[in-house]
């Protein structure tokens, strides 16, 4: 496996590490020395949920429901312990994102700052207003409370994740890269391996982000951790055009976690790409019951769309349009630019980039938007943005492709189709057989080379005139 660090990670490597708290704090009967009669009893789930935080490991639902309901009880006779508004905080901000909830996130906002009233100088607090901003896509105010905290306590290692995720969304790779060295130096487990995964996978090197993945998968320390890393090895099939394996994957997640909602949406999108698309309806049905995602719901929508079922396209791209969403101008800029006002995508991603929000995600977005809005040339600089990182993306190469062919790039044009279909042929219901066809329309390359790398001739030099006879 190389060793080089690499810059960037996406959400998708969990939220297992959003809060660190003292586990002894909910289980005294731990503690070495108290009793001489037996072992101590085993942890509760609260102390469950505190003992993973510890590790960096994903707790259960049920156990971080347990978590924030002792905090609860707890803080109502102790309003001033400045150390449970934090924990409380961030459990708070942990549980909306893995629901997809963001009603948690108001009233983590509020636990986070009565800790702050309490005691300016509490790190978890301000790691939690950090997390907080990260899941809101507010990644600008997370750099800053993630770089105070940084400042104030460099070995603090959970504020690298925090600081990986802000660098990734604002498009600063090499800080990015330099969070994550520091993070392998202070900390190790089956959630620094998942980070490896995603990074190596961001820089397209997809032997080692699954070998990280697999390590992930036998480092990790709670079935919810464990459930986690199935699904990024699902992702990592699918994304390689594996759809059998990314079964494979998911199942065994929910296997552990029955209603995993990454993998419940995983197992539908291989479902799709085997045919077995009554099952994928199913899927994305359950998936979105337990984890209403945005990128979920257009992907269900499209499922529809591209089996003729219009009516059910149409409640789907409703919802986006309708419903309140955080984190997700990217999502709403392809939704809009694919199935709506593509000049509103270009002005929802133009103040989207204008805020710093630069990573290849909001690039591809941003480019794609441009493209559909009639603006190619322009496009292509965002499209080569997203492409030019590492990233090995089926959807960025087409929309690439469909860029360079509208600028009458043929050549790349056809490298960059073909080579989504390469990478992924099933990767979407809608424009995976536009590919195909784009493909087949642009035909095999000419046998002539372009003007432009044809090797130039020399011209022949006029015969020189003959030398007059000296004179005796």
């Amino acid at each position: 496996m190389k060793t080089e660090n690499v810059s960037r990670t996406v959400l998708a490597c969990g939220v297992g590490a959003v809060f660190a708290a003292t586990a002894l704090l909910y289980a005294p009967d731990l503690a070495p020395g108290l009793f001489d009669d037996g072992p101590p009893p085993a942890p509760g789930p609260a102390a469950r949920a505190a003992l993973a935080a510890n590790a960096g490991a994903q707790a259960s639902l049920p156990d971080l429901a347990a978590l924030i309901g002792d905090r609860e009880k707890w803080l109502k006779d102790h309003p001033s312990d400045d150390a449970s508004w934090a924990v409380l905080g961030r459990a708070y901000t942990e549980r909306g994102a893995r629901l997809g909830d963001a009603t948690d996130y108001p009233r983590a906002e509020r636990a986070l700052r009565r800790a702050l009233s309490t005691d300016r100088g509490n790190l978890d607090a301000q790691l939690g207003l950090g997390a907080l901003a990260n899941a809101r896509g507010d990644w600008r105010t997370a750099r800053i409370w993630g770089e105070a905290v940084r400042k104030e306590d460099p070995k603090r290692w959970s504020a690298y994740p925090l600081l990986i995720d802000a660098y990734n969304g604002l498009g600063e790779y090499t800080s990015a890269q330099k969070a994550f060295a520091r993070l392998e130096e202070l900390h190790s487990g089956g959630a620094v391996s998942a980070r490896a995964a995603q990074m190596y996978r961001d820089r397209g090197w997809r032997e080692d982000a699954s070998a990280a993945a697999v390590d992930a998968v036998a480092r990790a320390e709670t079935g919810a951790e464990k459930a986690a890393a199935l699904a990024r090895l699902g992702d990592l099939a699918w994304e390689r055009g594996e759809p059998d394996e990314a079964l494979a994957q998911y199942g065994a997640a929910l296997g552990l976690v029955r209603e995993h909602g990454p993998s419940l949406a995983g197992r539908a999108r291989a479902l799709a790409a085997l045919g077995r698309t009554d099952e994928a309806i199913a899927g994305y049905a359950a998936a979105l019951a337990r984890l209403p995602l945005p990128e979920y719901v257009l992907e269900a929508g499209e499922l529809y769309e591209s089996l003729g079922l219009d009516g059910d396209a149409r409640s789907r791209y409703e919802l986006l349009r309708t419903r309140s969403w955080v984190n997700a101008e990217a999502v709403l800029g392809l939704f809009e630019a694919d199935h709506g006002d593509a000049d509103a995508a270009v002005r929802r991603l133009k103040a989207e980039w204008a805020r710093g929000h630069r990573s290849v995600r909001v690039a591809d977005a941003l480019g794609w938007a441009l493209y559909r809005a009639g603006e190619p040339k322009e496009a292509l600089e965002y499209a080569k943005r997203a492409t030019d990182e590492g990233l090995r993306s089926a959807l960025f190469s087409y929309h690439r492709g469909e860029i360079e062919r509208a600028v009458g790039e043929l050549g790349p044009a056809r490298r960059h189709l073909a080579e989504a279909l390469r990478i992924n042929p099933d990767f979407s219901p809608l424009l995976a057989p536009k590919a195909r066809e784009a493909v087949a329309e642009l035909g095999d390359p000419p046998d002539e080379l372009p003007k432009d790398l044809r090797p130039t001739t020399p011209k022949p030099s006029p015969p020189s005139s003959p030398t007059p006879p000296t004179s005796p």
